[in-house]
């Protein structure tokens, strides 16, 4: 009897995974597909011949290597902001005593309700006053700033860290920034890996930023030159398609990769 539910569970998770691995299948199929049969029958699920060119092709039509690195750039910059600042004010907001912090948090996770819109002109004229237009420094400085959400996840975690510990390394003179450095973090590295690949995925799919700050092609990242590449080549599937799978494949890699950190990372945040 109790066989049954968990092949159905089962079941149920593969169909449900199916749905989603099914249009990154296509993408894949699509890449190495000849353009012919592309234009002809575009329902075809298998390629009539494997054309690997297409990758070739489509790296010599954009400046891939330079996107990437300044994909990288962006990525590298946002993710250690982002660790940073949100993990001291988790900190402040979990593990110190002070007037009106509960009062601060509130409206800190208040701020979450308003879109990103609301501060786009803002910010955008706060940047170009500061002379950062144009620069990759516009779009990885707010991360430096703090996020609400990442705040929120990792002041849960870090709240699950029993309090004893603290005090006994407060009685042994440690600072609070050594109990933060030396204690807190190396213990929650499961919520900083799930909060750094939360931004890195966001840095690199990130289109809004660049569309707003960047004017130079030089410095486009990834997400915004696939665009341009699909403004150029609009009527070439076949390399378009090569493309969106150069640019899809190290998430999914990252992931593979990460994916124990991430998963606990995520189930153990608020658990005591």
């Amino acid at each position: 009897m109790t066989e049954s539910p968990s092949k159905w569970k089962l079941l149920a998770l593969l169909s449900v995974s199916g749905l989603f691995v099914f249009p990154l299948l296509l993408m894949l199929l699509a890449s190495v597909k000849p353009a012919a049969q592309l234009t002809s029958d575009p329902y075809s699920l298998l390629p009539n011949s494997i054309r690997t060119e297409n990758y070739s092709e489509s790296l010599q039509s954009i400046p891939y290597v330079k996107y990437l690195a300044n994909s990288i750039v962006l990525c590298i910059g946002s993710v250690i902001g982002t660790v940073v600042s949100c993990s001291l004010a988790a900190y402040g907001f979990a593990r110190m005593k002070w007037r009106g912090r509960n009062v601060l948090f509130a409206l800190l996770i208040g701020t979450m309700l308003l879109p990103w819109h609301v501060t786009m002109i803002p910010r955008f004229v706060l940047f170009s006053e500061l002379g950062l237009y144009n620069h990759l420094t516009a779009i990885i400085l707010p991360t430096f700033l703090g996020d609400a959400f990442y705040i929120f996840l990792l002041r849960q975690f870090f709240m699950s860290i029993p309090e004893e510990i603290s005090e006994a390394a407060r009685l042994d003179g440690l600072s609070e920034f050594g109990i933060y450095w030396r204690i807190v973090l190396p213990l929650s590295k499961p919520a900083l890996i799930t909060v750094a690949m939360f931004q890195l995925v966001a840095s690199w799919n990130d289109f809004s930023g660049p569309l707003l700050y960047l004017s130079d092609h030089e410095k486009f990242p990834l997400a915004y030159g696939l665009e341009q590449f699909i403004s150029s080549y609009a009527d070439q599937t076949h390399l378009l398609m090569a493309a969106s799978v150069m640019f899809t494949l190290p998430m999914v890699i990252l992931f593979f990769v990460a994916q124990k950190s991430f998963t606990r990372g995520i189930t153990m945040t608020g658990s005591k």
